[in-house]
């Protein structure tokens, strides 16, 4: 079946205005062409059915027997169209199909799986595929949708983003372990103590907090343990293991509970928490629905921050 639209579409707007409207006249203003071009668009159309399809007078067109059983078979193919580009259009603004999101690790479990497992829920059509990592991925290269990062959203020259929240750390350990080794009260104290770190690509990261005066002091710790896992981490602390330097949103119910004692201030500066996704002249509506949903949950005040002030 030939598809071309020379042989198969040709004319047929310009017949089917014209037999509506009664003139080539009237035809040509709908269209924005001339008079002309719509009779002649009409007459190429007759030449290649080899049949007359309309009744030209100098006052009116009228169909012909062939022209009205002509016009019949159009209507119902742009019925088809139309709704073939309704239904593509509705399924534009469905929430389904597959969204493929990156999450950290700890907080992405912890955090999002929640609001994404409810998500997917409510929507039958929606169907997830979750990857976790602590490391930035490349949205485009990787065909990712969406993204949450801790931290600096990095170059959003490609990307959009909104804030959902701030992380903040706090220096904390169990409360066993700070009655049997003391509780330090300045950055310099903790030089004597057991340190449990947070190591990346076997390097561990420097802990920044306030000095007495208020001012911003790194801590370039020696761990007793490095471990590569937030929530490993917190474990350790829990264990008595020594002091920990670890996010609100990892340990707000164990300060709550008294699991855990937090130390000193937190850390200078909050680090924000971004939903990033590729810049797109059309965002997708399980896009939007689910940052949408995210910033329901987080936004203004984050649900660690809310449940630390019950």
């Amino acid at each position: 079946m030939s598809l071309d639209p020379r042989s198969h579409l040709s004319g047929v707007a310009a017949f089917v205005h014209s037999a509506q409207s009664g003139s080539f006249t009237a035809a040509a203003a709908q269209m924005g062409l001339s008079k002309s071009a719509v009779a002649k668009t009409v007459g190429r159309l007759e030449e290649r059915l080899g049949a007359r399809l309309l009744d030209r007078t100098t006052r009116s067109l009228g169909l012909t027997a062939d022209g009205r059983a002509y016009y019949e078979s159009c209507l119902k193919v742009l019925a088809e169209l139309e709704s073939a580009e309704a239904l593509l259009a509705s399924r534009r603004q469905t929430v389904g199909g597959l969204l493929r999101v990156s999450l950290p690790i700890a907080f992405g479990r912890l955090w999002v799986m929640p609001a994404l497992l409810e998500l997917a829920r409510r929507h039958a059509e929606l169907d997830l595929d979750i990857s976790f990592t602590d490391r930035n991925v490349l949205l485009v290269e990787e065909g990712v949708d969406l993204v949450v990062r801790l931290g600096e959203p990095g170059d959003l020259a490609t990307l959009i983003g909104r804030k959902l929240g701030t992380q903040r750390a706090l220096l904390c350990a169990a409360p066993a372990y700070l009655d049997a080794r003391g509780r330090p009260r300045t950055p310099t104290e903790i030089a004597g103590h057991d340190c449990v770190a947070f190591s990346h690509d076997g390097r561990t990261l420097p802990w920044r907090l306030r000095g007495e005066d208020g001012a911003a002091v790194e801590i370039g710790v020696r761990p007793r343990h490095r471990l590569g896992h937030g929530e490993a981490l917190r474990d350790a602390a829990l264990a008595g293991a020594g002091l920990a330097l670890l996010p609100l949103w990892l340990i707000d119910q164990d300060l709550k509970s008294g699991r855990l004692e937090s130390l000193l201030a937190e850390a200078t500066e909050p680090a924000p928490i971004h939903a990033l996704w590729p810049r797109a002249k059309d965002m997708a509506p399980k896009v939007r629905m689910t940052v949408d949903e995210l910033l329901r949950r987080f936004a203004p005040v984050p649900p660690w921050e809310r449940r630390g002030l019950e």
